[in-house]
């Protein structure tokens, strides 16, 4: 109808109608002044008007004129075109959230705030009938600002392929669950690669601890998602783990040890993983996580986790200099086709963006061996079995280094390994404890719980109906201890814990069915029962590894930055938290790294002292724990993890169905607040 006609200039349009898109560049642009610069204004889905009837709106009425315009230097349009805007009341804070979906009875128009919290039900006597083109605009900026990049960390609004509780059938899933396994295969196989040669290890016992990493990681991710937090997350070795594995390796003590020197570190390290583990499981399963985790916000996960990326500086890229023109190459790849590539689609999947590592690894390990069967790194008289302190002529001593780092048939790991072999518990021998070793661990496992902790959150707004509660992130944390003991017992030389790469995985993948990350799993333990999977991954060369792990850590280092996306990111007072918590991270380690201690010396306490403060992600969390906590600032500003609370998840059948134990198990536990709902 016409903007002239005097019956409709000024009706509001319907609930039910969708908002148009913006008509500012700011808008259009997900522009949002609060995020840089300190406002008090705020955009989290607190606010929300009163329920009104729906009315039909007239099949001819003028949307653009009905649409309210924001005021110019705050003088509002004439009251003939655009109606008067009454400010929306701010309702009580303890009302309950509503769904975010339609499904079990749901909401489908409600909105998620920026970090997981519906907007709820206001009075209905708070506002009268002409603030609702206020409500369908407030929608509609909502849409705008969290519909973010295909390949960024987007809510529910872009439209999951699957999410929590979907089942399209055993293909599909089949399908979605090895590809969501492949996606993330560097964070599962690079680690051991690490690890066992820094050990002593053999190539043909890098393959055995390829094959138990992947048996293990099958293992924990079923129990996980049947009996821990129930979200889509695979379980695997951490990088968090990574960096005391490699404290405890080098330590003074085992670097005269010769003959059987990787079995005896292994079970050192098998002994502290056991306890430190065991120490999460109490720390879940007896609720002191639920306490502990109202003083961990996005200002302590996000530099905590981006330290242990940063921490393995010194690592990357000097071993890609050993092999320029390989490692050079590794990430040069790897960079094109998770950035320069990323939006082209195949057959409806963005191969590029979601198998950056493993098509990466694949051209940069051809390439490798063409040039290795091109004679490349072939010196005369020069063999690259005899070692280097045996070889007489000065010739091939000089080019060792990159016959050793350059050449793809150094290692025999394939051809030795045997096609069936089961991983099984206590392989390596009997753990050895000490009590030492064991304390740096338990403050390990308390970090790998606040890494887990944003991995939660991040992943249950992409695919669930609403964050989990303080009591399942309990369970889960508790069952991740759990199943970082079996770890132990199996000898990886690594902790388990929920993989960071997830959340990143679930966003660009959009599959967010458990199931399907089960039936990966249990593929997963197929493959590992076949020896040649490990010896064909223990063969990969050392400079690739290396290659590929700067580009891990690089994202490892993103994701956890993302976490500010919650906070007020352009506030100075998160500002000068997070970057004195980077800065010491770096600086304070550097310090106590001059001071290397023996686990068997006198000075016990000072050995653990020194290992901790050597590593830089626990000198990340002790500054930004304490100064977050410390320093004044709103809930906004903090961006306080908004988590859902167990009676109205309760009275809630997503939610219930969402997170609530299988085969009715939850209700034994029922009167343990801190594993159910």
């Amino acid at each position: 109808m016409s903007n002239s006609d005097p019956n409709h200039r000024n009706r509001p349009p319907s609930p039910d109608t969708k908002p148009l898109p913006p008509s500012s560049w700011a808008k259009k642009t997900g522009f949002r002044p609060k995020f840089s610069g300190e406002t008090n204004a705020t955009d989290s889905g607190q606010l929300a008007l009163p329920p009104r009837p729906p009315q039909p709106a007239p099949a001819n009425t003028d949307l653009q004129a009905a649409r309210p315009r924001p005021p110019a230097n705050g003088v509002p349009p004439p009251t003939d075109k655009v109606p008067p805007v009454v400010p929306v009341p701010v309702p009580p804070k303890d009302q309950p959230a509503k769904k975010r979906r339609d499904s079990d009875g749901g909401t489908k128009g409600s909105v998620p705030s920026t970090n997981g919290q519906a907007p709820p039900p206001a009075t209905a006597t708070a506002a009268a009938p002409v603030d609702q083109p206020q409500h369908a605009r407030r929608a509609s900026r909502h849409e705008e600002v969290v519909d973010v990049e295909d390949d960024g960390f987007v809510p529910r609004h872009s439209h999951m392929k699957y999410e929590l509780r979907d089942s399209p059938g055993l293909v599909p899933i089949g399908v979605y669950g090895i590809q969501h396994y492949v996606s993330i295969l560097g964070s599962l196989i690079l680690i051991p690669l690490v690890i066992v040669p820094a050990m002593g290890g053999s190539h043909e016992e890098t393959a055995m601890v390829v094959s138990t990493v992947l048996f293990v990681s099958g293992v924990t991710t079923l129990l996980h998602i049947t009996f821990g937090s129930r979200l889509p997350l695979i379980q695997g070795p951490s990088f968090v783990y990574l960096a005391p594995a490699l404290a405890i390796i080098n330590s003074p003590e085992f670097q005269g040890l010769n003959g059987n020197k990787f079995k005896h570190i292994m079970k050192e390290l098998q002994g502290a993983i056991i306890i430190g583990s065991a120490f999460q499981a109490l720390l879940g399963y007896t609720g002191l996580m639920s306490l502990l985790v109202r003083l961990i916000n996005p200002v302590v996960v996000s530099p905590t986790i981006a330290a242990v990326g940063l921490s393995f500086f010194s690592y990357g890229f000097p071993i890609v200099g050993t092999c320029l023109e390989i490692g050079a190459v590794q990430i040069l790849v790897v960079v094109i086709f998770s950035l320069y590539l990323r939006k082209i689609s195949i057959l409806g999947h963005r191969i590029f963006l979601i198998y950056a590592v493993p098509l990466g690894l694949a051209i940069t390990w051809a390439f490798a061996f063409m040039l290795t069967e091109a004679g490349l790194y072939n010196y005369k008289g020069c063999d690259i079995n005899i070692p280097a302190s045996n070889m007489v002529s000065q010739h091939c001593r000089k080019h060792f280094s990159r016959m050793k780092h350059c050449r793809v048939d150094t290692s025999h790991a394939l051809r030795s390994s045997p096609w069936f072999r089961f991983p099984y518990p206590l392989q390596w021998g009997t753990p050895v404890f000490h009590w030492k070793m064991a304390l740096v661990m338990c403050v390990v496992s308390l970090i790998a719980s606040v890494d887990s902790v944003g991995s939660y959150h991040a992943s249950s707004l992409l695919v669930a109906s609403r964050p989990p509660t303080p009591g399942v992130l309990s369970r889960g944390i508790g069952l991740e201890g759990l199943t970082s003991v079996l770890a132990g017992l199996w000898g990886t030389g690594i902790g388990s814990t929920t993989v960071t790469e997830n959340v990143h995985t679930i966003a660009v993948t959009k599959m967010g069915s458990r199931r399907a990350v089960q039936l990966g799993a249990c593929f997963l333990i197929v493959l590992s029962l076949i020896g040649k999977v490990g010896g064909f991954i223990a063969s990969i060369p050392d400079v690739i590894v290396a290659g590929l792990l700067c580009f891990m850590w690089a994202m490892l280092t993103a994701l956890g930055l993302s976490n500010l996306r919650y906070s007020e990111a352009g506030s100075s007072r998160n500002i000068i938290i997070v970057g004195l918590s980077l800065f010491f991270s770096l600086s304070i380690p550097a310090y106590f790294q001059q001071y290397g201690l023996s686990p068997n010396s006198n000075m016990s306490l000072n050995y653990v002292l020194n290992t901790l403060f050597s590593l830089h992600m626990v000198i990340a969390f002790l500054v930004a724990f304490i100064l977050d906590n410390t320093v004044p600032g709103s809930k906004q500003e903090r961006g306080v993890y908004v988590w859902s609370e167990a009676e109205v998840a309760r009275r809630e059948p997503a939610v219930t169905s969402d997170y609530e134990l299988p085969l009715r198990v939850g209700r034994i536990f029922r009167w343990v607040k801190w594993v159910g709902l």
